[in-house]
């Protein structure tokens, strides 16, 4: 039986068997189909109003082959809570989001297909796929329709979805590196081979070389030449058909028109004997410009791994203590574990999941996460995040949250919303990019039709050199590239960005509105000072004495007075207390060694004795901070002043801001006496209490109406209204969800001076955008007029082209090192511990 094939399959393009007897009605006429499996795919595809897949595609499927009944028998295996714990996110109700990776995906129109076949099935709300990583976020009803029938969707069209795996990722990418690798390798080795055919040709003086010397070297060129352009410069013609196809104007149509009529030019040339060749030149364009864009791929693949680096975070075992506080450990698997599970992290190793230390005392390594390089300390009661590094002795760790619901993926997810997103500046030159190749092609034409009557002889090189030596790809460049760059720069200062637009109009911003706490301050009560009173005089044992009576009634308080005044006495040993007895709203009240004891507001400690308040205690309570007396039967013992602390950097990123010419406020819904004083201590002037988050958003309102920029930096859930009415809005990462999910930018550290950092890096970020697009522009407006006068060739159009690339991503790249020098003695000042406000 004949196994030659007839043509090719439609669906795949594999050779179809002469005994095969497959086909698909597609667009009204019949399709032929190598197998059973693609026949399925096929029909799948038509089925669902999908045909015009066939249209737009610019490159095949695989073949799915026997391997689609066996990958659709293993899908239900991810219903299973078990393996979807570590991978799915619960939502609202009965909802459910998962991160999943596409394989099969060769261009746009694949994300096309895809993503209009998934929103089809009933049931998927939602589905986002990112063509550069390859990565689709997929929310749907759990009620409606299973994770399987989502996968056995994917595998029904022909590709396959798994859930995401930063290995598999990395494999993809890989695939790509190698591809491009070769197609470089082959475009390299011909061009040299040719460039060693085509010297003989220049140097030979007139008479020097026989004609049938000339015409081997001529054919020689051709073969070599061949799999360069059928091979190595394969993406740009399929990349031009398809735009052709879709009736727009892509930027490798003129590189296709230039290769394509230099090389057919060239092989007429050699076929009649007539004419000049430009092996050479096709052969050095398409290796320079194959050269330029690799190296842009690995400055995209560089930034992806960046995400994938955070994601690849968590390591694959832990050591689980399955009878706690026994210390017998096993060796488990990080998606076995379950909230309230014990684990022992020993030095070197990362932390599993979230949760808080009940063992030990050690320092971790948090610098992926916040990007603060110093080691910080970690006591019993600590929390602990998935992915930082234990760095000095072993703990054990209660697990609180894993998988998806852990701080570690949330800033995945946060960091994958801003890859999805596309810049308005980067809307804008890409727009302005269609424009400019449909001129360049109107431009190229003119100029082939004018030199055909001045000079014919020069009107083919001509008319290829002005295709060739215009660079559309820079001007695409000049953005993208940039922000990439910079939102892994962002990623190692500790802030992440998780809208496409942040960088952008972060530098525009010229307007700052700061809540208060939680935000400029750390938002916790903290002993400011200790105050001696009436029977006890103003020594430090008596004080400590006194802070060590008050935090003895405060031991089982949760009021964030009585967890201050413990903090403040730390590990030191507390006197016995009996009988404690709350008052809401007053105080406490006990037996300590014998004698009755009142710790709150002065006139529940002072009917004890009847004494009036000391006149230095009134003045402690007038300064607007929280202030509580402590007092027994026979007088006034102390008082306590408590307040909060300013965040470490927040003086150093206010003058900065104001020295970058910035306006700033400060609102908040305290009153206005604490406002004050924290506006006071930070020198801002335009300053507001007692503010409901109506009232800030109106004032935001206000700002924008007047032409302002603004920029709203808060914490809470109050503040997420207000953060999605400013353009740009940055999140404290210790904030509420709501908040971070409504930022622009979340700041993962604790201090300020990371933000500080952030603006500045915002505006490098914008001059580096302008100098881009400014190189472009000078440089297509030069070089396009010098080749129309006939003064460029192809190859130096071809170097023109590529380093004019090449160069938009160097310019790119320098935003990887850090802070101008201008800028660092102010970042060293915000590093240092800022001081508690005034008068504490």
């Amino acid at each position: 039986m004949s196994l030659e094939p007839k043509a090719g399959c439609y669906h795949c393009g594999l050779p179809v068997p002469r005994d095969a007897h497959f086909s698909v009605a597609i667009g009204g006429s019949p399709r032929e189909m190598c197998c059973a499996g693609c026949q399925a795919v096929a029909q799948a595809i038509v089925d669902n109003g999908l045909d015009d897949y066939y249209r737009h595609r610019d490159a095949l499927p695989e073949s799915p082959r026997e391997a689609l009944p066996a990958a659709l028998g293993e899908l239900a295996l991810f219903d299973h809570p078990d393996v979807q714990k570590n991978f799915v996110r619960p939502l609202s109700g009965h909802e459910r989001e998962a991160s999943l990776i596409l394989e099969g995906i060769t261009c746009a129109a694949c994300v096309w297909l895809n993503e209009r076949h998934l929103s089809r099935q009933d049931g998927v709300m939602a589905v986002e796929i990112n063509y550069a990583t390859r990565r689709a976020r997929v929310r749907w009803d759990e009620q409606r329709i299973h994770l399987s029938g989502i996968l056995a969707a994917v595998t029904a069209i022909g590709y396959r979805a798994y859930p995401y795996d930063a290995a598999r990722a990395e494999e993809i990418a890989g695939r790509e590196r190698r591809a491009a690798l070769w197609r470089l390798f082959v475009a390299g080795f011909g061009m040299m081979q040719v460039m060693m055919y085509a010297v003989p040709a220049y140097v030979a003086g007139e008479g020097e070389m026989s004609v049938e010397i000339a015409h081997l070297l001529r054919w020689a060129s051709l073969v070599l030449t061949l799999p360069v352009v059928l091979y190595s410069a394969a993406p740009f013609f399929r990349n031009a058909w398809r735009d052709v196809r879709l009736k727009r104007v892509g930027m490798d149509v003129p590189v296709a028109l230039g290769v394509g009529s230099a090389f057919a030019a060239s092989v007429w040339a050699t076929l009649t004997g007539a004419g000049e060749v430009y092996f050479d030149s096709v052969t050095m364009f398409v290796f320079l410009l194959l050269g330029g864009r690799y190296l842009e791929m690995l400055a995209r693949h560089r930034c992806v791994r960046a995400i994938e680096r955070v994601g690849r975070a968590l390591p694959a075992f832990a050591e689980r203590l399955p009878a706690w506080p026994d210390k017998t450990a096993e060796r488990v698997a990080v998606s076995a574990l379950a909230p309230g599970d014990c684990v022992l992290v020993a030095p070197g190793q990362t932390v599993p999941a979230d949760g808080s230390m009940i063992e030990g005392e050690s320092e971790v390594d948090e610098s992926l996460l916040t990007g603060e390089s110093r080691p910080v300390p970690k006591t019993v009661g600590s929390a602990l995040t998935g992915g930082t590094v234990n760095i000095r002795s072993p703990f054990v760790l209660q697990v609180e949250k894993v998988g998806e619901a852990t701080r570690l993926a949330s800033i995945v997810r946060l960091m994958e919303r801003a890859m999805n997103e596309k810049p308005r500046l980067v809307r804008l030159a890409d727009r302005v990019a269609a424009w400019f190749v449909a001129a360049l092609l109107v431009l190229a034409l003119a100029t082939g039709i004018v030199w055909s009557q001045i000079d014919p002889a020069r009107a083919l090189w001509i008319f290829v050199s002005v295709l060739v030596v215009s660079c559309p790809c820079a001007l695409s460049l000049a953005t993208p590239a940039a922000l990439a760059v910079a939102t892994g720069a962002f990623s190692r200062l500790g802030l992440l960005v998780s809208r496409g637009h942040a960088i952008e109009t972060l530098a525009r911003a010229d307007h700052f509105v700061f809540d208060k706490t939680g935000t400029l301050t750390w938002g916790r009560l903290r002993l400011l000072e200790t105050l001696p009173l009436g029977g006890m005089p103003a020594e430090a044992a008596l004080q400590t004495e006194a802070l060590q009576l008050a935090a003895a009634l405060e031991q089982g308080s949760e009021h964030a007075i009585g967890a201050a005044l413990r903090a403040a006495v730390s590990d030191a040993p507390l006197p016995a207390t009996q009988n404690i007895q709350a008052t809401t709203g007053q105080g406490v009240e006990g037996i300590v060694d014998g004698c009755r004891v009142r710790l709150g507001r002065p006139a529940f400690a002072g009917a004890m004795h009847g004494l009036p308040l000391p006149r230095e205690a009134q003045q402690l309570f007038a300064g607007g901070d929280t202030c509580v007396v402590l007092a027994d039967e026979t007088g006034w013992l102390a008082a306590f002043r408590l307040g909060d602390r300013l965040r470490d950097g927040a003086d150093d990123l206010v003058r900065r801001l104001r020295g970058l010419g910035c306006r700033v406020s400060l609102l908040s819904g305290d009153a206005p006496e604490a406002v004050a004083q924290v506006a006071g201590a930070l020198s801002i002037t335009d300053a507001h209490g007692g503010m409901a988050p109506q009232d800030k958003h109106d004032f935001i309102a206000r700002l924008q109406a007047q032409g302002a920029v603004v920029a709203m930096v808060g914490d809470g859930v109050n503040d997420a209204p207000v953060l999605a009415q400013a353009q740009v809005s940055v999140a404290m990462g210790g904030g509420t969800e709501l908040a971070r999910n409504q930022s622009d930018v979340v700041l993962l550290g604790e201090g300020l001076a990371a933000l500080a950092k952030g603006v500045a890096l915002a505006r490098r970020t914008h001059r580096i955008v302008r100098q881009n697009l400014g190189w472009a522009f000078v440089y297509n407006l030069s070089a396009i007029p010098l080749a129309m006068a006939g003064w460029v060739t192809p190859w130096m159009a071809g170097i023109g082209m590529s380093m004019s690339s090449l160069l938009v991503v160097a310019n790119a790249l320098r935003l990887q090192r850090g802070p101008d020098s201008d800028e660092k003695p102010a970042l060293a000042r915000g590093a240092e511990q800022t001081p508690p406000l005034s008068g504490q």
